[in-house]
């Protein structure tokens, strides 16, 4: 069985920012275990995108393209159906309403407290605890 995660943009970045840390292991384990897989929606991917090409994270051209391409072509894509009103900050919901229509086990976020502890069946966790419940 295939599990599948969200990735709160926090996550993204700091993958991006520094490459040995936890949001980077579970970033890749989310492209490339054959285990797991990332999901996102156009709204999550627009966000990724807009974030990820702020000036002040000093990323180049090539690793933004790069880090784009990689989620483009390697996640589940998934075309939420419902709205949802749920989480603290207005702007996190996309998230929960990916890994409802994704049927997800996971949502990854560095924010949990802007989150409820779980979502149509996903577990709300961060990235210390994602790895530490698949080591």
């Amino acid at each position: 069985m295939t599990i599948r995660i969200v990735l709160d943009t926090n996550i993204l970045i700091s993958a991006a920012l520094t490459l040995e840390g936890a949001p980077a292991q579970v970033f890749l384990m989310a492209l490339l275990h054959p285990d797991f897989q990332l999901c996102v929606s156009g709204a999550i991917y627009a966000e990724y995108e807009d974030v990820i090409r702020r000036p002040h994270l000093h990323r180049s051209e090539s690793e933004i393209q790069s880090i784009l391409f990689s989620i483009r072509e390697k996640s589940l894509w998934i075309k939420p159906v419902e709205r949802v009103r749920a989480c603290s900050d207005p702007d996190d919901d996309i998230f929960l309403e990916c890994a409802q229509a994704a049927k997800a086990q996971y949502i990854v976020t560095g924010n949990t407290r802007h989150f409820p502890n779980s979502w149509a069946g996903a577990q709300v966790v961060t990235a210390r605890e994602f790895l530490d419940a698949w080591a």
